[in-house]
Order: C-alpha cells, then sequence, then structure tokens
C-alpha cells in the first residue's frame, strides 16, 4: 500500500513576489472584516432563534459569535483550496507555508488568534515589524512559519 504524497509548494525567493504585499494585506483586512461584519448578522439571528428554543441559554453565545464567525470565516477560506481570504484574493495575495505544505483549518485558524494578539499587544504599530523582516512578514507570520505572497509570483 502506497500513501499519496501531498505536493511541496514552496513560497517564492523572487523579490517581486513580495513587493507591495504590507498595503495589500491591509486593504483585505479592512474588506474581510467588512464581510464578517456583514455575516455576523444572519448569524445573530440564528442565535436569538437558538435563544428563544433553548429557554435563554442560546443567549451566551452572543458574547463570543464574532470571533466564531471570524474563525469560520478565515478558517474555511485561508484554509480552504485557495488558502486566500476574499480579501486577500481580491488583492491579489495568498498564505503559504515555509515548509510548503497547505494551509489547513487549523494553522488557519492559529494565524488569525495570534494576529489578534499580536494587534492587542502591538496596535497600532502591528505593520511596522513588517517593514523590518524579510518579506514583510508580521510577527504572527514568524511564529507559525507563513509568509503572505503575490499570488501572481508564486
Amino acid at each position: 500500500m502506497t500513501v499519496p504524497i501531498s505536493p511541496v509548494n514552496l513560497p517564492s525567493e523572487d523579490w517581486r513576489a513580495y513587493r507591495g504585499v504590507l498595503w495589500r494585506r491591509a486593504l483585505a483586512f479592512i474588506f474581510d472584516y467588512v464581510m464578517i461584519a456583514i455575516l455576523w448578522v444572519p448569524a445573530a439571528l440564528v442565535v436569538f432563534f437558538l435563544g428563544i428554543l433553548t429557554f435563554g441559554l442560546g443567549f451566551a453565545l452572543y458574547p463570543v459569535l464574532y470571533f466564531i464567525v471570524a474563525v469560520a470565516y478565515f478558517g474555511m477560506t485561508v484554509g480552504g483550496r485557495t488558502q486566500a481570504s476574499p480579501g486577500m484574493r481580491m488583492m491579489g495575495l495568498q498564505v503559504a507555508r515555509l515548509d510548503g505544505q497547505p494551509m489547513d483549518f487549523m494553522m488557519a485558524m492559529v494565524h488569525l488568534v495570534l494576529f489578534w494578539i499580536a494587534n492587542a499587544v502591538l496596535t497600532p504599530l502591528v505593520l511596522l515589524v513588517g517593514l523590518f523582516t524579510d518579506r514583510g512578514r508580521l510577527l504572527h507570520d514568524l511564529l507559525i512559519g507563513t509568509v503572505t505572497v503575490r499570488r501572481d509570483f508564486y
């Protein structure tokens, strides 16, 4: 019995693959969080009816609902087939692991949580880290071994 080997796709070493990535990431961030806010509305309606059906217990989901929607959004998109959120795709970006393996749901979730922690600690200086690192990598990219690259050079 042979085990199928998944293709290894290492990020590009070409400097052009990382040109303009920081400002593209910032715009993708804005777009993605607007999308998450829009998706939160139907999720809040579902929780409302769930709260009624469970005699109030479902209402306990409201404080963490935005987090749940964001994790599902990024987990399914960045951890999915395209390796990019809709905002990243719109800006021509995708996330790549330095070991060449594809992003999965769990890695995308860890990427998101570390991003939130870095924002909480470094805001508003979170993008400054990218100015001083190779390939414009941010703190959460350095911690888990990922890089954001332009799709047309990957």
